[in-house]
């Protein structure tokens, strides 16, 4: 197997720059990225100068700030970042059908994507010319030029993109890392033209040789595993491979014959090709168009029940759903668009029926169509397996459709997106009570996020204007009035929505 490695160092921190470039207004000086000191957060990536006064990525926001008090916090924008290399994953799709990486910014291998190579070199030519086709594809898409990095194995190929760099190479990417000494590579590897490059190639075979001048701390992430190669005079990868396996299981245990394993230039971590989201689309002709809501919901509630069904058959659950509505402009005011879109995240994983189409009407109740509609057309998009949840021993399940997100989605639906609103703490050393905390408007589907059991301090509520009996807390149990008590362990005020 030959697998391709494009690794973009500190890529959260380029994406954050990327889209500030717009406005020019990128701060200087040590930056990091995850959010306010005192938001309960990590941190997500940081400049070099945050580096050089103590920060660590996975650091507490506020143990960072103590460290560096001087440095700007920027608050990230994983929606963004997470898109962004989901596209990036689609372009890939189109060179390979075997592409894989981390599209969560708090993973700690974001910012490297795979692609598997084989068969690949009739339809794009050589493996240089190959990855210089990938990395003009994903310019437009993710900032910087990638390192790039090819080996017959994962371990292998990751150790030669991050050997890949060229010297000055994150300088002109954006100013986030140091230089380095021309022609000599992290590790004391020699550089060489494709390095210059930003490719480095192992030939087939050639791992284990390959792995052998490198430092035999690249081999683990355990600081106690590295610590004891060290004294046992274990410096390089290559006196590590030389070993009888025996004698590092002995010391090491199961993780003594995995180090063995990747010395020698051995898979440890088999390619597991990235599932792309599956989407599932039904679509009925209206003869004659049809211009009120009840026959549009008896539609919806037909192609909703027909999608459902096969999303239980296959064991998957939809977080987003679509209705295209195609108008008939006969007798339609001019100007008229030809097609209503209509787009509804899930506040969770579903594959009820009534949870999608009690959302999707709300929606067309507040925005009717404008013309009859001719075309009805209904997507479930992100399919993924569905995830299982665990169920409380004691607790009813009858209601759990009813839970404080998709009240909150619904009532969002039904008062407006500015009547349900969310506190959010802005600072809480501002000397003005008031100045601490401000009210976030909550969209369609964004009540998810919200955990009242969690022992946040966040609460929501409606604005003046709300119809009364229009409250939901957190738990189980919605009556007729719409409301749901809160359930046992839920801190009173927290997660409520009331008048």
């Amino acid at each position: 197997m030959r697998l391709l490695h494009l690794y973009w160092p500190h890529l959260p921190l380029r994406l954050a720059r990327h889209r500030r470039a717009a406005s020019g207004s990128f701060p200087g000086g040590p930056i990091v990225l995850g959010g306010r000191p005192w938001d309960e957060g990590v941190v997500l990536d940081l400049s070099p100068d945050a580096r050089a006064l103590g920060v660590r990525r996975g650091m507490p926001l506020g143990s960072a700030h103590r460290l560096a008090p001087e440095a700007t916090f920027l608050v990230p924008d994983p929606e963004a970042d997470r898109a962004a290399v989901e596209a990036a994953l689609d372009r890939l799709a189109t060179f390979s059908p075997g592409v894989a990486g981390a599209v969560e910014p708090a993973e700690p291998s974001f910012g490297l994507l795979e692609v598997q190579l084989d068969g690949l070199e009739r339809l794009w030519g050589a493996e240089p010319t190959l990855v210089e086709r990938i990395r003009e594809a994903l310019g437009p898409i993710l900032p910087g030029r990638p390192r790039a990095g090819i080996a017959g194995t994962r371990f292998a190929a990751t150790l030669a993109a991050a050997l890949a760099g060229a010297a000055g190479e994150d300088e002109a990417a954006g100013g986030l890392g140091g230089p380095r000494r021309p022609g000599r590579a992290p590790g004391g590897a020699p550089g060489g033209a494709e390095r210059a490059a930003g490719l480095r190639s192992v030939p087939p075979g050639g791992e284990a040789a390959f792995l052998a001048p490198l430092p035999a701390e690249l081999l683990t992430p355990d600081r106690d595993v590295r610590a004891r190669l060290a004294r046992l005079g274990l410096r390089r990868i290559g006196a590590v491979a030389e070993l009888p396996r025996s004698a590092l299981v002995a010391r090491f245990g199961a993780e003594g014959e995995r180090l063995h394993a990747r010395a020698r230039g051995e898979e440890t971590d088999p390619f597991r090709p990235r599932r792309a989201a599956e989407r599932l689309v039904l679509a009925l002709s209206l003869e004659p168009a049809v211009g009120e809501l009840e026959p549009l919901r008896f539609v919806l509630h037909r192609l909703a029940g027909a999608l459902a069904g096969q999303l239980l058959g296959r064991g998957a659950a939809t977080s987003r759903a679509r209705l295209r509505l195609g108008l008939d402009l006969a007798f339609a005011p001019p100007g008229t668009p030809p097609e209503l879109a209509v787009e509804q995240p899930l506040p969770e994983p579903t594959a009820e029926a009534e949870a999608i189409e009690r959302l999707l009407f709300a929606r067309l109740e507040r925005t009717p169509p404008p013309a009859p509609v001719g075309r009805f057309e209904l997507e479930l998009a992100d399919v993924a397996p569905a995830a299982g949840q665990q169920l409380g021993l004691f607790v009813p399940q009858a209601a759990r459709a009813e839970r404080l997100t998709w009240q909150l989605a619904r009532l969002t639906l039904m008062f407006g997106e500015d009547r349900i609103r969310q506190v959010e703490l802005v600072d809480p050393e501002a000397p003005l009570p008031e100045a601490r905390w401000r009210w976030r408007s909550l969209g369609p589907g964004s009540g998810a996020g919200i955990d009242s059991s969690a022992g946040t301090r966040a609460g929501s509520r409606a604005r003046p204007g709300a119809q009364p009996d229009s409250r939901a807390q957190s738990g189980t149990g919605a009556g007729p009035d719409s409301r749901a008590q809160s359930g046992t362990g839920a801190r009173p005020g927290a997660g409520q929505v009331g008048r």
